[in-house]
């Protein structure tokens, strides 16, 4: 029996040898060319899973425009600054990227950017990363600030509308997008019961909507009573 042990375990730790010896690793200084794109020395780099807007890609947080691609590429430029990051290869796709899980010392950048809200899990390839998207949506970080096009769409054409509506031309915007203390997101209207002592925090992303059609696609809704 003692020696059937012994066997098992000098196989398992064969098998564990091959599969460490069969990855690919690539290590060096990053460039990074955008959210979720970069180069270590002359081999691009494509990271696993993730999907971030493409740099001239365009966001919307409240009212405002901002530049949530060229955003994410300086995000991931600034986690890693000069320091060196390793690479494990995955896969190599159709533009000859390398596909990687990238990390920073212990820190997974892929799992890092679709945390800190600047790229989203890439169904179509990867589910590894829909927890961290799952928080990064319900804290409103990143991209999830406000309205983005998915970056696949975007490169398929598709952009944000701006539609103006016969309900908000002209009119100042006047109606209170407020998140309650569950985190519910509620829009009040002039003449409305809460309105008067409803008050807005910019920096808990409450904002003014013109119409009530512009509060409801934006994710916000009328008070229940």
């Amino acid at each position: 029996m003692g020696l059937k042990v012994v066997v098992l375990v000098v196989l398992v730790v064969g098998i564990t040898e091959v599969f460490a010896a069969s990855a690919i690793f690539i290590t060096g200084h990053a460039r990074v060319i955008d959210g979720d794109t970069l180069e270590i020395g002359n081999q691009r780099i494509r990271l696993h899973g993730v999907d971030a807007p493409e740099r001239s890609q365009n966001c919307e947080s409240g009212r405002n425009k901002f530049r949530c691609g060229r955003q994410a590429a300086e995000a991931l430029s600034k986690k890693i600054g000069r320091e060196t990051i390793k690479c494990e290869q995955r896969d190599v796709d159709r533009y000859k990227r390398v596909v990687a899980i990238c990390r920073l010392g212990h820190v997974d950048l892929n799992s890092w950017m679709v945390r800190q809200g600047w790229a989203i899990a890439y169904r179509q390839y990867s589910r590894d990363y829909l927890e961290e998207e799952s928080n990064a949506r319900s804290t409103n970080v990143g991209i999830w600030a406000g309205r983005f096009i998915e970056p696949s769409k975007w490169r398929r054409g598709e952009r944000l509308s701006y539609k103006i509506t016969s309900e908000s031309a002209g009119a100042s915007c006047q109606i209170k997008g407020n998140i309650n203390r569950k985190g519910e997101r509620i829009y009040h209207v002039p003449g409305g019961r809460d309105y008067e002592t409803t008050r807005i925090d910019r920096t808990r992303e409450e904002r003014w909507f013109c119409s009530e059609h512009e509060a409801q696609e934006a994710g916000w809704r009328r008070p229940r009573r």
